[in-house]
C-alpha cells in the first residue's frame, strides 16, 4: 500500500497558496484492507474512506470508463493493480494531475508543473471530454486564477466547445450546475467564469437568461461601453471589488437580465426591465434549484436598483416604500447587500469604475431614522384604541413617523447644501 497527496493541496502549494483541502490517493489497497486500518467508508460511486484521525479523504486509485450520459454515466473500476498514473490520468487538468509521496517527492506524469509555469489549464487527455460538468469546472478555475495569468490552452478551448456542441450539457443536474455557480460566485474573478462560459457557447444552455444579454445596447449617455452583457460582466467585476459576498455577486450577475427582453424597435432604451426581469430570474433559480437567498435578493436588486440609483430624488414617501419592499426593518442585514449590489452596478461602466454612490448613503441614512421610531414611545404620545383594528393603527401610525423622520433627514440634507 502507498499513500499521496493528490489534486489541489499539491497544486496550491507550489503556487504558494494556502487552503486547499488535502485529499489522498492510496494505491496497491483493497476496501478490506481501509476498514481494518480504520478508516471509514463514505464513497457511493467508488472506494472512498475518512482517515479515523484527521477525516480526511483517501481515495483508493481508480479507473473509468464512459458508459452513459452525464457526470455520473461513468463505470468505475478500483483495484490494487491501478496504478498512480492510472488514476492521474482521469483527472480533469494536468495541474491538478500532480502527486506527492510521503517523502516529498513531486511525481508528475502529465505535464502539471510546465503547465503552472506556462500558467496554462490543459485537460490531461481526451477523456475530458466524457465528462460535461468539467466545462464548469474550467471556468471555474479560471475565476480562481485568472489574477495569476492564468489561460486556457487553445486544444482545451476547442475541446471545451466540442462538449457543448455534443448536447451533453443538458445531462447535468441542476445541483451540480449550481454547485459550480455558487462556488464561481466565491472566487476572485467571477466574471471570467461568466466569460469562459460564453466562448464556449455554455452560457446559452445554462444561463441563458444571461447570455441574452450580449449584442444588446443601451444609451451611450449612461452605458459608454454599449452592450448590456458586458456591462453585466463590468458590474460583476465591481462587485468582486465591493464584497466577497456570492449572494450579492449573484444579484448581480442577474440585476439586468430584463433587457434581453426589451424589443429591438425600443433598443437602446429599456423601459420596465426592471419588471420584465423578474419573472426571468424566478425561472433561472427556479431551473437551477439556487437557495432561497439567492433568488430574493437578485429578484430585488433587479426590481429595485434604479430606485437605488435615483435616490437622491426620491420622494420620501418612495424612499420609504423601498425600504418596505426591501424589508429591511425586519431583515436589516439585506440592506447592506442590496446597496453593494446597486453600487457595483451604477461602476459597472466605462469611466465611472472608481465613482462616488451617495445614494447609498442617504438609503442607509433613511434607514437609520426610520429604524429608531420607537414603538412604545409612538404609543404613549399617539395611543391606540383597542380592538380588532388596533394593529393596523399601530402600523398605520409607525409608517407615518417613519415617513416624518425620512422627509426630516431630506429637508435637513437640502437645507445644509443651501447653507454650503
Amino acid at each position: 500500500m502507498k499513500i499521496y497527496l493528490v489534486g489541489g493541496a499539491v497544486r496550491d502549494t507550489l503556487l504558494g497558496l494556502d487552503g486547499a483541502d488535502r485529499d489522498w490517493v492510496v494505491v496497491g489497497a483493497t476496501p478490506a484492507q481501509m476498514i481494518e486500518l480504520g478508516y471509514t467508508p463514505v464513497g457511493k460511486d467508488f472506494p472512498v474512506f475518512l482517515h479515523p484521525q484527521t477525516h480526511e479523504e483517501y481515495a483508493l486509485a481508480r479507473t473509468e470508463r464512459k458508459s452513459g450520459t452525464g457526470y455520473k454515466g461513468f463505470t468505475v473500476y478500483a483495484a490494487p493493480d491501478v496504478t498512480l498514473e492510472q488514476d492521474l490520468q482521469r483527472r480533469d487538468l494536468t495541474i491538478n494531475a500532480m502527486a506527492q509521496d510521503q517523502n516529498g517527492t513531486l511525481i508528475d506524469p502529465w505535464g502539471g508543473v510546465e503547465d503552472l509555469a506556462k500558467k496554462q489549464l490543459r485537460h490531461v487527455s481526451p477523456a475530458f471530454s466524457e465528462d460535461p460538468l468539467r466545462v464548469l469546472r474550467v471556468a471555474r478555475f479560471m475565476a480562481r486564477f485568472k489574477h495569476l495569468g492564468f489561460t486556457i490552452a487553445a486544444e482545451t478551448r476547442q475541446l471545451m466547445a466540442k462538449m457543448t456542441d455534443s448536447g451533453e450539457l443538458s445531462a447535468l443536474t441542476a445541483e451540480r450546475v449550481w454547485q459550480e455557480i455558487q462556488t464561481a460566485m466565491s472566487e476572485k474573478d467571477a466574471d471570467a467564469f461568466v466569460l469562459t462560459l460564453r466562448e464556449a457557447g455554455a452560457l446559452k444552455v445554462l444561463l441563458p437568461e444571461v447570455n441574452a444579454l450580449f449584442g444588446v445596447p443601451q444609451p451611450a449617455q449612461w452605458h459608454p461601453e454599449i452592450d448590456t452583457g458586458l456591462h453585466t460582466l463590468l458590474s460583476l467585476q465591481q462587485a468582486c471589488r465591493l464584497s466577497d459576498d456570492p449572494v450579492v455577486r449573484f444579484a448581480c450577475l442577474m440585476h439586468d437580465v430584463g433587457k434581453g427582453l426589451t424589443p429591438q424597435s425600443e433598443w437602446p432604451r429599456h423601459i420596465a426591465h426592471e419588471q420584465r426581469g423578474v419573472e426571468l430570474i424566478r425561472q433561472a433559480c427556479t431551473r437551477l434549484r439556487s437557495p432561497n437567498e439567492y433568488q430574493d435578493l437578485a429578484l430585488l436588486v433587479c426590481q429595485y436598483h434604479t430606485h437605488c440609483h435615483s435616490a437622491l430624488g426620491l420622494k420620501p414617501s418612495t424612499l420609504l416604500k423601498t425600504l418596505n419592499a426591501l424589508d429591511v426593518f425586519r431583515r436589516p442585514q439585506r440592506l447592506q447587500k442590496f446597496l453593494l449590489a446597486c453600487q457595483a452596478d451604477a461602476r459597472g461602466r466605462t469611466g465611472f469604475e472608481d465613482s462616488a454612490y451617495p445614494q447609498a448613503d442617504l438609503f442607509r441614512k433613511a434607514f437609520e431614522v426610520a429604524q429608531a421610531i420607537s414603538v412604545p414611545e409612538l404609543l404613549k404620545q399617539h395611543p391606540v384604541v383597542k380592538g380588532a383594528a388596533a394593529g393596523e393603527q399601530i402600523r398605520e401610525r409607525l409608517q407615518d413617523a417613519r415617513l416624518r423622520a425620512i422627509r426630516k433627514l431630506i429637508n435637513s440634507g437640502k437645507q445644509n447644501a443651501i447653507d454650503d
